[in-house]
């Protein structure tokens, strides 16, 4: 069984960062691309960055473009979203995700909430 815990989430203010990690298991998480998603209240969950199984390659949703960036460690089997200059609209619950063995696996989310 999959298993996908994040961490790091909390309350920043504008202009702050945070550092989000998930540590996963039960797969083959080296060969397997990465994501992270978040969902604000009253929206659509969206993808916020990915990253290919060897980290060569990453991809981000423009609005985070610049501000956050995603990491992995293969040897750690986790997976990291560093947001730095952010927003009241990066206000939401973050998720990890991984998609294997045909189906999208996910974490139980962190909230992440910026706000003075």
């Amino acid at each position: 069984q999959v298993h996908l815990v994040e961490s790091g989430g909390g309350l920043v203010q504008p202009g702050g960062s945070l550092r989000l990690s998930c540590a996963a298991s039960e797969f083959s998480f080296s060969t397997n691309v990465m994501s992270w998603y978040r969902q604000a209240p009253g929206k659509e969950r969206e993808l916020v960055a990915a990253i290919s199984a060897t980290g060569g390659a990453t991809n981000y949703v423009d609005s985070v473009k610049g501000r956050f960036t995603i990491s992995r460690d293969n040897a750690k089997n986790t997976v990291y979203l560093q947001m730095d200059s952010l927003k009241p609209e990066d206000t939401a619950v973050y998720y990890c995700n991984v998609y294997a063995d045909r189906r999208d696996y996910w974490g139980q989310g962190t909230q992440v909430t910026v706000s003075s």
